[in-house]
């Protein structure tokens, strides 16, 4: 009886989609904030880390984006290939 249940779970787990094992697109800390909580723009503008405020957040490729201002926020939401992380962060 053992032998069909492990005969089972291993069809089910070749069988599943592989986006089921697939990684987010974006890495993201556990509470799914993209590059920690920090504003991506920042880095292009101002040449250095700065935090980012939950006030200016915004949801792009399943990840949670903060910035330290509307501007910037404004500016990745415009283009946000051109701010993101290249390879998703990873």
């Amino acid at each position: 009886m053992k032998f069909k249940w492990i005969i089972l779970l291993l069809l089910l787990s070749v069988a599943l989609p592989a986006a089921v094992w697939a990684k987010s697109a974006i890495n993201t800390n556990w509470r799914g904030l993209a590059i920690k909580g920090y504003d991506t723009v920042a880095y292009f503008t101002e040449s250095k880390p700065v935090k980012g405020k939950k006030d200016f957040e915004y949801r792009w490729q399943g990840a949670k984006w903060r910035f330290a201002s509307d501007r910037n926020l404004e500016l990745f939401k415009a283009d946000p290939e051109k701010y993101a992380p290249q390879y998703g962060g990873y």
